[in-house]
Order: structure tokens, then sequence, then C-alpha cells
């Protein structure tokens, strides 16, 4: 019997990063509407649990880039910032008018707990 040949499979998918963030948050899909509502961010997917509780999978883009989120899990120990109280991770958002952006931010509901700053690259940074 002749083998087959394999499949040559792409190493990252059409469309995405070489990583990708994945959040676990509580409420993710909550989470998903805050982020559409004024910040040009698109849903792609979205995939519930069987009992329709949860969201098990959603991935949403921004700008160029993909990020998956998901609700939290504590019975698999997956578990996001607010019940673990504090999260050892940040991300950097580049945008073309951070003013414009942070406005926008805190007129959807975004709390703002350091003003962007100019760094000593000539960007503008913001931690929040």
């Amino acid at each position: 019997m002749p083998k087959k040949k394999a499949t040559k499979v792409k190493p990252i998918p059409k469309g995405m990063r070489t990583v990708t963030p994945h959040l676990i948050c509580k409420e993710a899909a909550n989470a998903i509407e805050f982020y559409k509502k004024d910040f040009s961010v698109v849903e792609m997917f979205r995939m519930l649990t069987p009992d329709g509780e949860r969201l098990l999978h959603a991935e949403i883009r921004v700008g160029d880039s993909v990020v998956m989120l998901v609700d939290e899990s504590p019975e698999w120990g997956a578990l996001g910032p607010t019940s673990l109280k504090g999260t050892p991770i940040a991300f950097y958002l580049y945008v073309k008018n951070v003013d414009a952006f942070v406005a926008r931010a805190v007129k959807a509901g975004a709390k703002v707990v350091m003003c962007p700053w100019q760094i000593c690259s000539g960007a503008t940074d913001m931690a929040s």
C-alpha cells in the first residue's frame, strides 16, 4: 500500500501572529462587548459551553492582531484578574492618537489609573 503524503501545515495560521494573547476573565462576553463599543475591535469567533452559560473560546481582532478570550473555569484552575485580585501581565496597544483613544475609553466606561506620558523613544506611553 502506498504511503500517503503528509499534509503540510502552516506553523502560523493565516491572520495570526507569532504570539497570541489568550485572556481569561470573568464575564468574557461582557468584556468583548465593552471592547467592541468604541475601540474598533471586531469579534471574529465565539463558542459557548454546551449549556450556553460560559464563553468557551472567542477571538477578537484588535488592529492587525488577534486576542483570544475565555470565561474563568475555576474547576480547571483558569482564573482571571478579578479572582486573582490583580494580574502579572500588561499589553501595549499602539494607536495613532493616544489622547483621542483614551477619551473614547473613558467615555465607554474605562477607568484611567495612570495618564499617558512621553517616553524617551518619543512615543506616548500609558499604563492602565
